[in-house]
């Protein structure tokens, strides 16, 4: 792990060569795909996508859109490795935690307050367009992020590229005139494109950006034109910049319905796991809001606790975005109380109010505990973790599709099967209400 652009996502089982899947869709295919875009709304009331502009003109703004996101997602991707080597040689660091916290949550106190609503803002802004992202959302999200993997915090890295893939996106709405439903295309444009350029999985970016805006509604699937368009160019603009991402295919497939039984035990386990994560981080958020007023104060107290965990129970391998968890959980079968202790360690940092997102975590929740059930699965541990990696992520923010195709993206086409099965089983025990509170809120108006 650790190479030049930061640790890629798939930076997961080691050794073997990766092998990439071929490129999404050429643009000089998907050009003429643009013009088909007619009349599609994302579900509820309000305009809908009408591309009445040439076809050149979206392709041109996709393109200005993709070249800003990815450039700025491959900045971020380096400067986040700079902060995670620099934690992890000097792990003392964790005790300036508290004060980390208390800084950053005082500047968006200060200067930031509509941007804290983060990806649940952008998810009711796609909704129902109805004004302009925080000019500040984007170089905030990444300031927060980097704050806070810099002292040790549990938190992500995906909340950082889909808040500032979508804000640097909607900069570019007022000066091109768009109308609230072209609006909803570009905002899922830049999620997509941001989710691609750092994880380097366009096709379930394009479908990420439009299934979490739209879970339990019928998704338009006539977006994914525009939308992959961006994915695919922002994440070859990062890999331009130095980014690398390594697909690993996993090897010695243990057959769908030969270890069907064990599938559906991952799959349900992980989204009991999912679901327990998704009460605990809003039990504690909500606490932290009801009992402490001063929004600066939430994430100081909870850096406390952070501390005295870390020091008392030893979790400091639980820091950070848990990519040497994943590692781990790929090598050998895992205790299975680690998931436990990452969910909590990550339900803290979130609900206290560190930035950064929870996807990375998950990821690392989800290979924990399905490595744990290659204790007693007749099942290679490296399948068992590729799934529950999945699994878990995609009962927690209610994607199954997203991730089944990331599945198919990092780890090949024999995962396939097991993937779509395992997905949808997780975010079908976790229930209508995930880690975006806004996914389960009524349309209005």
């Amino acid at each position: 792990m650790g190479r030049a652009g930061g640790h890629a996502l798939v930076d997961l089982a080691q050794g073997g060569a990766g092998r990439h899947l071929p490129d999404p869709t050429p643009l000089r295919f998907l050009a003429p795909l643009l013009l088909r875009v007619q009349a599609a709304d994302l579900p509820g009331r309000g305009p809908g996508l009408n591309l009445r502009r040439p076809t050149w003109q979206w392709l041109a703004l996709i393109a200005v859109v993709a070249a800003t996101v990815g450039s700025a997602c491959a900045g971020f991707a380096w400067a986040l490795a700079r902060v995670t080597q620099a934690f992890a040689a000097h792990p003392q660091w964790v005790w300036g935690l508290p004060w980390a916290g208390l800084a950053v949550a005082w500047v968006y106190a200060r200067w930031g307050n509509e941007a804290e609503g983060g990806n649940n803002l952008l998810i009711r802004q796609v909704r129902q367009p109805t004004a302009p992202l925080p000019w500040v959302m984007a170089p905030f999200i990444v300031l927060g992020t980097l704050v806070s993997q810099l002292f040790g915090a549990s938190v992500g890295r995906e909340g950082t590229a889909v808040q500032m893939g979508a804000a640097l996106a909607d900069l570019w709405a007022p000066h091109v005139g768009l109308h609230p439903g072209e609006r909803r295309l570009l905002l899922c444009c830049g999620m997509a494109a941001g989710f691609a350029a750092l994880f380097g999985t366009p096709w379930a970016a394009a479908v990420f950006a439009i299934e979490v805006v739209a879970m339990g509604r019928r998704l338009r699937w006539r977006f994914v034109a525009p939308v992959l368009a961006c994915a695919w160019l922002a994440h070859q603009v990062a890999l331009a910049w130095g980014t690398v991402h390594t697909h690993q295919v996993l090897e010695a497939s243990p057959g769908f319905w030969a270890a069907l039984p064990w599938w559906l035990v991952l799959a349900v386990s992980a989204g009991a796991l999912a679901r327990l994560f998704v009460w605990a981080s809003h039990g504690v958020a909500d606490a932290f809001k009801r009992h402490v007023p001063w929004a600066p104060a939430r994430p100081f107290l909870g850096g406390w606790l952070i501390v005295a965990a870390w020091l008392g129970l030893g979790l400091e391998r639980h820091a950070g975005l848990g990519l040497n968890l994943i590692d781990q959980a790929f090598e050998q079968a895992m205790p299975w109380w680690e998931s436990l202790l990452k969910a909590g360690f990550t339900a803290w940092s979130v609900g206290a109010g560190f930035k950064g997102g929870e996807v990375t975590p998950l990821f690392a929740m989800g290979a924990l505990l399905g490595s744990a059930w290659g204790a007693v699965a007749p099942v290679p541990v490296p399948w068992l973790a590729a799934l529950g990696l999945v699994a878990v992520f995609a009962g927690a923010a209610r994607t199954p599709w997203a991730c089944t195709v990331m599945a198919v993206e990092l780890f090949g086409w024999p995962v396939l099967g097991p993937a779509l099965l395992v997905c949808h089983v997780s975010a079908r025990v976790v229930g209508p209400v995930g880690i975006y509170k806004a996914q389960a809120e009524p349309l209005q108006g």
